[in-house]
């Protein structure tokens, strides 16, 4: 069998791929020393920042990158998908296909409930916007992804316990009901009406939006990109909607969808979280989040796993924008020292047993599974010289991956597991996964996900005749481990 991916400390990425011009930080007028701040208070926060993207004055001038994540590498972005469906609203608002004082059933005739809420009729195309649909609470993707029947018919049967337009209440129901209007006027998915328009004209070819039962974009989530897609989004919009000279985004949308809206202790705009001090950002669950600083031309895109962005916006808000000179400088020592701290953030983690394995090499450990809630019924471990693979049954069929043992391996699985993954169903998706001994009897596998926040732990107890599997997860937006499993060893 072939070798197992190996790795090892290496220097950043050079990420020729997105078009962006580089520059050194002190040139476009960021201190360095200031960013090396916010990263350290990050780390000593303890949070789990993926990647950053710093770009001013037309230049990346900051870029790094945690082991194994790469700016290359598709990411699902969460609710960063809300922004860009704004983007869908405003072109289509600017083309006269709708208004925003559209009332959101006038497009939907067919698929009204009986009897129809009188309030119903009420809710615009500026209330899905806004997040003031009249509904008492979110609706969100993970909700959406296990309902196989139509969700726009399911949208309608949402209560409204509140007058549209009066109360700000965060669902991405609102989002999907945007993307379902796009859909209804032009015949396209949001997604191939947005790529003409603004994917292509920002050199976008790397993403990917899922598909509800309507055959419609989900809208307030589902999209994959990549982390310098979401930086484009936010620089298109602090250049006023142009990218390269070009108009792409009207300035009056830019302006309005970027404002508070919905009154005057709004903090939120057109799908955009409004800020202090005139900033905004486009932000998904566990911190995929795009912010500008439109007073100083300066957007910061940064992807993680946090339970929420309150974790590290406290540290933006300190850092930035006291990081951005009016007069740019000449390099110096101090750019050195931000490439140097951008660098360490490469490092590998070791993979080091703590004790020896039980199992004399090649050997593969059969294991019944007792009756659970997760419907598994076999196990199996092989172990070899380098590498453990593990089977996973259940009434979906047999699901792989493969461990390096003390040193991380690439490769792809479809192992299941939604309920640890904000609903996500993942299918041959790539994951860098690694195992360990702990001591005699346990072994500890960590499964790295690396187009999500997702990173998975799974330990293994064995004793001659039996061995329990315990599984969890770093983040989530709901449980964070399944029940364990227990089992005979059947060999």
């Amino acid at each position: 069998m072939p070798a197992p991916t190996r790795f090892s400390f290496a220097a950043p990425l050079q990420t020729t791929h997105d078009g962006l011009l580089r520059a050194a930080a002190s040139e476009v007028g960021i201190d360095p020393d200031r960013v090396i701040a916010f990263l350290d208070d990050v780390e000593d926060a303890g949070l789990d920042l993926h990647g950053l993207m710093l770009h001013r004055n037309g230049r990346v001038a900051a870029e790094g990158w945690k082991w194994p994540y790469t700016p290359q590498r598709p990411r699902i972005l969460h609710s960063v998908a809300k922004s860009f469906t704004a983007c869908a609203i405003g072109f289509a608002l600017d083309e006269g296909l709708l208004r925003l004082s559209d009332s959101v059933i006038s497009f939907f005739p067919g698929l009204l409930p009986d009897p129809v809420d009188p309030k119903l009729p009420r809710m615009t195309v500026e209330h899905l916007l806004t997040m003031r649909t009249g509904h008492q609470s979110n609706t969100s993707g993970s909700v959406w992804r296990a309902i196989e029947s139509s969700w726009i018919t399911e949208f309608f049967k949402i209560p409204l316990v509140h007058e549209p337009g009066e109360q700000y209440v965060y669902t991405s129901a609102a989002s999907y009901m945007l993307s379902a209007i796009v859909t209804q006027l032009t015949g396209q998915t949001m997604h191939d009406y947005l790529r003409p328009r603004l994917f292509e004209p920002l050199g976008v070819t790397d993403e990917h939006w899922d598909i509800g039962p309507d055959g419609i974009n989900p809208g307030g989530n589902g999209l994959t990109a990549t982390p310098a897609t979401l930086l484009k989004l936010g620089i298109l919009h602090a250049q006023g909607g142009l990218w390269e000279g070009k108009r792409i985004l009207s300035s009056e949308w830019v302006h309005a969808a970027t404002r508070p809206q919905g009154g005057p202790d709004s903090k939120y705009g057109y799908h955009w979280a409004i800020k202090p001090r005139d900033a905004y950002c486009a932000v998904g669950v566990f911190v995929q989040m795009s912010i500008v600083f439109p007073a100083f031309g300066a957007t910061l895109a940064v992807v993680g796993a946090m339970k929420n962005s309150a974790q590290i916006i406290a540290h933006i808000e300190r850092h930035f924008p006291a990081a951005f000179h009016d007069t740019p400088k000449l390099a110096d020592e101090a750019d050195y020292r931000l490439k140097r701290r951008l660098e360490a953030m490469r490092q590998v983690p070791a993979l080091v047993s703590q004790g020896t394995s039980p199992f004399s090499v090649p050997v593969t450990v059969e294991v019944e599974v007792d009756d659970n809630d997760q419907g598994v019924t076999r196990l199996a471990f092989t172990f070899e010289h380098e590498t453990l693979t593990v089977q996973l049954s259940d009434a979906t069929g047999t699901h792989r991956i493969v461990a390096g043992l003390e040193h991380w391996h690439q490769g792809s699985t479809d192992m299941p597991g939604s309920e640890l993954h904000h609903g996500y169903t993942f299918d041959n998706v790539d994951v860098i996964a690694g195992a360990r001994w702990l001591d005699h009897s346990t072994l500890e596998m960590q499964w790295i996900f690396v187009a999500s926040a997702f990173r998975d732990t799974v330990r293994c107890t064995f004793t001659d005749d039996a061995v329990t599997w315990a599984r969890t997860v770093n983040v989530n937006s709901g449980a964070l481990s399944q029940q364990p499993l227990h089992g005979k060893r059947m060999i």
